[in-house]
């Protein structure tokens, strides 16, 4: 199911990456886009874009959320605490003689 929803994830993160380089730069902060001889330049066409941008970014966050908590369920819970208590336990270090 994890991998499912991992293929899925990616495929709705190359879709979402295409349609944000489809949009039309709004700033035109690097001297480039916005011009009138682009693509897609009606109304319409904007209005898609902008919708599918909307949904593809709900999904690419709902769906990161999703794989975050099915992969905190199968791991079992640790604590840092526990790890430095084994590590005192288990190991000494010899004492050191230091020379005059």
């Amino acid at each position: 199911m994890q991998e499912f929803l991992l293929i899925v994830h990616l495929i709705i993160v190359i879709a979402l990456v295409a349609t944000i380089l489809m949009q039309r730069s709004e700033g035109g902060a690097l001297g480039m886009g916005g011009g009138p001889g682009g693509m897609m330049t009606a109304r319409g066409a904007a209005n898609f874009l902008t919708r599918a941008t909307t949904l593809l970014a709900i999904a690419f966050i709902g769906l990161s959320l999703g794989l975050a908590i099915m992969a905190r369920q199968t791991t079992a819970p640790t604590s840092v605490l526990d790890e430095i208590e084994g590590e005192e336990q288990g190991t000494q270090l010899p004492d050191l003689e230091i020379p005059n």
